[in-house]
């Protein structure tokens, strides 16, 4: 029986800024794996987070490897001696960097590349780009196989590293079936419990200069002043708000400072990180789910919102037109007047339209994203 070790140390022990994203990558992946091929073993490496991955063998580190520095210490000096004492046949680096100095084949997933296409959006975490940068590209040119979670980052893997196409896999993230269209009811009541306002464009993820939120904000303040000249919309956008909705990243003061300047106090809401058993309320609360991004390895919020059949307006570039589909409205991320089209157009969908949402996000499962996963193992191992 082939025996998989999982470097899973990125699984946070408690919901916060650091459970979104790979964490929830990690931890559904884990929860689905076994069944998706009940040939294989496994060993769980993790810090302070609780896997749920039944059959497995979990080693935890005393380690307080949700500490950047000391995660890193743990991958580069104890992980080799773990895996000299666990002996396994496949490694699976499930974020970016595997140790240097391995005693057995690797597998690395690759989320995104933003620490090379934006390296301006990392000034503050320098050099958390630069070992990203150095130790990634290792990784991946050591492995047996690369798992992307995009064909957009598979593509960006390929190009910048230049590693066999033949050697990456995509594993597309999968989506909760609790994300869905939900009763009126149930959402009116959401609303009134948060005080929400009837309408309103919502955008959910960090706060940080890669999402565009600044071009966002401006987009909707020329939104507020044409108004009168879109017909039939008039009503519905002199009553819209703008919630932007996540925890604090880095360099987001400007989004505060703007709304100030543009006169939006009224209008801009930022209620601060959202539990994630209430991201399905949020998404069918809102008149339209905004996700400017400039790049993203995938995208989840996108789908998560298509899935909740909301018209939804993204960007169309890097992997959001995967994300997308069929189902999104798109524009280019930099263009303020573009995206402000697209949000008008985005008011006014019809059912037809937004019957595409559920239709498209249907696609993306954790047991497509497992099953995916597992058979990389075999073409690694074999």
């Amino acid at each position: 029986m082939p025996h998989v070790a999982l470097n899973a140390q990125l699984l946070a022990g408690r919901a916060s800024y650091r459970s979104a994203g790979i964490h929830q990558y990690i931890d559904n992946l884990l929860r689905c794996l076994p069944a998706a091929d009940p040939d294989f073993r496994y060993t769980v490496f993790v810090g302070e987070g609780e896997p749920v991955m039944p059959g497995a063998m979990v080693q935890r580190t005393a380690l307080p490897t949700g500490d950047p520095l000391v995660r890193v210490l743990w991958e580069q000096l104890f992980q080799p001696v773990a895996l000299r004492r666990a002996r396994p046949d496949l490694l699976h680096s499930l974020a970016f960097v595997s140790p240097v100095v391995a005693p057995c084949p690797s597998i690395v997933t690759v989320y995104d590349l933003s620490f090379k296409l934006t390296p301006d959006k990392f000034r503050q975490r320098r050099a958390q780009r630069l070992y990203l940068s150095a130790f990634t590209a290792h990784s991946c040119r050591r492995a047996r196989r690369v798992i992307a979670i995009s064909e957009s980052t598979k593509e960006d893997v390929i190009r910048f590293w230049g590693i066999d196409r033949d050697r990456v896999d995509v594993a597309y993230p999968g989506l909760h079936p609790a994300f869905r269209p939900l009763p009126r009811p149930e959402v009116e009541s959401f609303r009134a419990r948060r005080s929400l306002p009837d309408r309103f464009i919502l955008y959910l993820g960090t706060l940080e200069p890669r999402k565009n939120l600044t071009t966002l904000i401006r987009a909707f303040s020329n939104l507020q002043s044409r108004s009168a000249s879109l017909r039939g919309l008039s009503s519905q956008i002199s009553n819209l708000h703008l919630v932007l909705a996540g925890a604090k990243g880095w360099l987001y003061h400007d989004l505060f400072a703007l709304v100030q300047e543009l006169n939006l106090t009224g209008k801009v809401f930022f209620p601060g990180f959202v539990p994630a058993d209430e991201l399905v309320l949020w998404y069918n609360a809102a008149a339209v789910f905004a996700y400017p991004s400039s790049y993203e390895g995938f995208g989840i919020p996108v789908a998560e919102a298509l899935a909740c059949g909301r018209p939804v307006v993204t960007s169309n570039v890097s992997s959001l037109p995967e994300a997308g589909g069929d189902a999104a409205l798109f524009a280019p991320p930099s263009d303020e007047d573009a995206l402000r089209d697209a949000l008008a157009r985005a008011l006014a969908l019809d059912p037809e339209a937004l019957a595409r949402g559920p239709a498209h996000a249907a696609r993306f499962t954790w047991a497509a994203t497992a099953a995916q996963t597992a058979a990389s193992y075999r073409r690694a191992i074999a």
